[in-house]
């Protein structure tokens, strides 16, 4: 299990939202490259990225920022927000990338997710928003009729390496993850799924390392570390000891 922290860019800045509303955003670090390093030096091992601004663009809006964060830390990156075409992944990629998640194209255009796929094996992940279990698109500004299970299943067996699931009516409050729409993903496909929005506490973590659970391959905190409501080392020690516990 990995606990990706997350960095969501607005404006160049480090921020983090209220359910996905771009008005709503407390600025946490105004240096993104810093808090990267940051979360390696506490021992991190992945780094989740947004561009929240690209994300309503269509295309990438905070890429000097991006860059900064690619030369400060030595961990994997995966970057989400914007990415709408090959020419968008291959151009993110070749920047240092380890892989990019694709939102609103994997509802409007599926077919390229399964070519990016095909074009750049292993390093191209999908992340599914939710409201209401509709998936949402467009930064989330644009509802869809489009069921989490239903939009998933279209990728079994193209190569996408994780499905990122948001549930946006939990994120950035601290409310906890929906276990039982996660879960639910997780059960219906094969691929590996991260859980995101509403983490809070080391109880989600606990939550997330028992057995009906194995098939999460981690979970994304954002504000949960930024106001200090998980320790990292702390955090990191219950994962660690969780592996190490395995038969």
């Amino acid at each position: 299990m990995i606990l990706f922290p997350a960095i969501d860019l607005k404006d160049g800045q480090c921020v983090r939202l209220k359910l996905g509303d771009m008005d709503q955003a407390t600025i946490y670090n105004p240096d993104p490259a810093a808090q990267a390093k940051a979360f390696e030096d506490q021992g991190f091992e992945w780094l989740h990225v947004v561009d929240l601004d690209g994300a309503f663009a269509g295309e990438s809006r905070n890429g000097f920022a991006i860059d900064s964060i690619l030369k400060a830390t030595r961990n994997p990156v995966q970057l989400g927000g914007g990415i709408r075409t090959l020419d968008h992944i291959e151009a993110w990629l070749s920047r240092g990338l380890t892989r990019v998640i694709l939102g609103t194209v994997a509802v409007r255009n599926p077919a390229l997710v399964i070519e990016a796929c095909e074009k750049f094996p292993g390093q191209i992940a999908v992340g599914i928003d939710a409201k209401g279990g509709k998936v949402a698109v467009e930064g989330w500004a644009e509802a869809s009729e489009l069921g989490v299970i239903e939009l998933a299943k279209k990728f079994e067996g193209a190569g996408v390496t994780a499905i990122i699931y948001t549930d946006i009516d939990r994120d950035g409050i601290l409310t906890g993850i929906n276990w039982e729409s996660t879960l639910q993903l997780a059960e219906a496909v094969s691929i590996p799924v991260i859980a995101s929005g509403g983490l809070a506490s080391l109880d989600d973590i606990h939550r997330m390392l028992k057995p009906d659970a194995a098939r999460l391959e981690g979970a994304i905190s954002g504000r949960a570390l930024y106001d200090g409501r998980i320790d990292p080392t702390e955090a990191l020690a219950v994962i660690r000891a969780a592996k190490e516990a395995r038969p």
